[in-house]
């Protein structure tokens, strides 16, 4: 399918710039696909709020997936307040509370009360944390588990591999030995990073030689993130029979935590060209968002991200650098290609900008947030949120 720019290309003109836009239409029609994986294997789909945080649509994603993940306290309050201490009527029509579970690398001892005041599964990073906490969660009722680390790495971005070498998340079998499981009843890995099920299945196939014995003793288990199965070409129905076979092998409950998936393609960001100017025989245009402060995966990952109407340098007729307005040199988002010349004014859109956009943007420069629109299955639109002054100098 690509991305639908078309949801978007009749409104841009009317939208404040810089602005991101998150299509409720998109955004369903992942959900859509999500629920039928979970429908098909009975397996519980959880959004990871790290990649997606808009909570305005929650009470939609808690209708189509079973809760939320966090990575602390605050994800773990914002799951909670919007979505699981609410009752949410199913896309199947009954009315259901979503589960809130957390996951942190070292959890800090003033947190851990409200935590499992809100928590109802909480994951620990190694036998140390769970010792220090364990009475306290069991008090609370939490249901708790353990992150393993299989040291099995399937991807090139050492950055974002739990499995590297030195790796501080995850318990590795050795530090097993020995070990109470008592009070644990579920094991968790996050090892993938936008790949597909063959991913998946050589690092469940490196998990159950290491750690199979002790899932007999499990009830659930989850599989952390990283699985884009909204993405074109993902292999759902292989998904879909790893899952079962994982399911009545152990006699356990499996987690899937994505969080690209859910809002894969579902978000734009609009932008407006401010300036152009010309150096080195290089045409640049200068607009109102970042690559540093609004896109920041685009240097970090680092990546290039798709734009409406546009080509590879040199594909199209004029190809343009595009940069964002602080001053930082290095603010470049790419090198695209036009049909036509860029004017000052013009309004472009780039796609795939719902996911670690919104959660990772910031104010550099005092560089203003874009607004954050939410728009309709049927065309309309709202502004979420807008930011102004009061909260870049709330920041510093």
């Amino acid at each position: 399918m690509g991305i639908n720019y078309q949801v978007v290309t009749g409104v841009i003109n009317e939208l404040p710039s810089p602005c991101y836009i998150v299509s409720e239409l998109l955004l369903k029609r992942n959900l859509e696909l999500l629920r039928s994986v979970s429908n098909s294997t009975g397996c519980k789909i959880l959004l990871a709020q790290k990649a997606f945080s808009m909570y305005y649509y929650y009470p939609l994603i808690g209708a189509y997936l079973d809760g939320v993940t966090a990575s602390g306290l605050y994800e773990a309050r914002l799951g909670y307040e919007e979505l699981c201490q609410k009752e949410i009527t199913d896309v199947g029509g009954g009315v259901k509370r979503c589960e809130n579970h957390v996951f942190s690398p070292a959890y800090q001892e003033k947190h851990m009360d409200e935590l499992l005041a809100v928590c109802d599964h909480v994951v620990f990073n190694s036998f140390a944390q769970w010792e220090r906490y364990r009475d306290r969660a069991a008090a609370a009722g939490a249901v708790c588990g353990l992150r393993i680390n299989p040291e099995c790495s399937t991807q090139e971005h050492t950055i974002y591999d739990p499995c590297s070498p030195g790796s501080r998340l995850g318990v590795t079998l050795a530090d097993f030995e020995g070990r109470s499981l008592d009070g644990i009843s579920g094991l968790h890995f996050h090892c993938l990073c936008e790949q597909d099920v063959d991913a998946l299945a050589a690092t469940m196939n490196a998990v159950e030689k290491k750690f199979g014995r002790y899932l007999t003793k499990m009830r659930w288990l989850n599989m952390g993130g990283g699985h884009h199965i909204t993405r074109d070409g993902y292999h759902v129905d292989d998904l879909v029979c790893l899952v079962r076979e994982v399911q009545n092998r152990y006699g356990i409950q499996v987690y899937l935590e994505p969080g690209e998936a859910v809002a894969l393609n579902a978000g734009f960001l609009v932008t407006e060209v401010l300036e152009l100017v010309h150096n080195g025989g290089l045409d640049i245009a200068i607009l109102d968002a970042s690559a540093a402060c609004h896109m920041p995966d685009v240097l970090e990952m680092p990546y290039r991200p798709p734009l409406c109407d546009s080509g590879e340098a040199g594909e199209k007729a004029y190809t343009y650098r595009l940069g964002g307005p602080t001053c930082l040199a290095g603010d470049i988002i790419g090198d695209y290609s036009f049909d036509r010349r860029l004017h000052v004014g013009d309004r472009l859109v780039f796609g795939d900008m719902a996911i670690y956009s919104m959660v990772k943007n910031n104010t550099f420069n005092g560089m203003p947030l874009p607004d954050i629109i939410a728009l309709s299955a049927d065309g309309g639109w709202e502004t979420v949120r807008h930011f102004g002054y009061a909260d870049f100098k709330n920041r510093v």
